[in-house]
């Protein structure tokens, strides 16, 4: 069974974990991250989740996430879910998250990386992801139009291809 920490409306850790999956005691959070692949020309890197998904079935997501395992960093926890759902590894562990996002339950750090990869040498888990894809802007904001994608705010996508090549809020 995975055990996930938890933490306060601070991000500071209570020292308590639960089994993933159950429902979080009250005034408690837990760290989720995201991982953004593009290659140079300016594609995302996508993934289309397996049908039998509790959350989003069948809808394409940015390239990988997750939750964050009990004793495990936020950066630890990116290059491990990294390596899980599309055979990539990299030394993701090392690095800091571009953007945090708080949302009802927890924090969101989000990882972005550019790099040139060939999508025919990824190894996507089966269990989870279904087909993954290089797409544009124009094309993942047309699909989160259509109910194709996860239902993310669209100014949250033009975000991250904005913030690609850097941290902070200055180009």
């Amino acid at each position: 069974m995975e055990y996930i920490d938890l933490y306060d409306r601070n991000r500071q850790p209570l020292g308590q974990t639960i089994p993933r999956g159950q429902p979080l005691p009250p005034n408690t959070y837990r760290v989720v991250v995201h991982i953004v692949l593009f290659n140079e020309q300016g594609q995302m890197l996508i993934q289309q989740r397996q049908s039998d998904k509790s959350i989003f079935p069948n809808l394409w997501d940015i390239s990988a996430g997750g939750q964050v395992s009990a004793g495990e960093t936020s950066s630890e926890a990116a290059q491990r879910e990294t390596a899980e759902e599309l055979g990539l590894h990299r030394p993701i562990a090392s690095l800091r998250p571009h953007l945090t996002v708080n949302f009802e339950d927890g924090f969101d750090d989000i990882y972005l990386l550019t790099e040139n990869i060939d999508i025919r040498q990824l190894r996507p888990q089966p269990s989870e992801v279904q087909a993954i894809r290089l797409a544009d802007e124009k094309t993942i904001l047309h699909l989160i139009q259509n109910g194709l994608f996860i239902p993310y705010y669209e100014s949250y996508i033009r975000l991250l291809f904005a913030m690609r090549h850097s941290y902070g809020t200055f180009p």
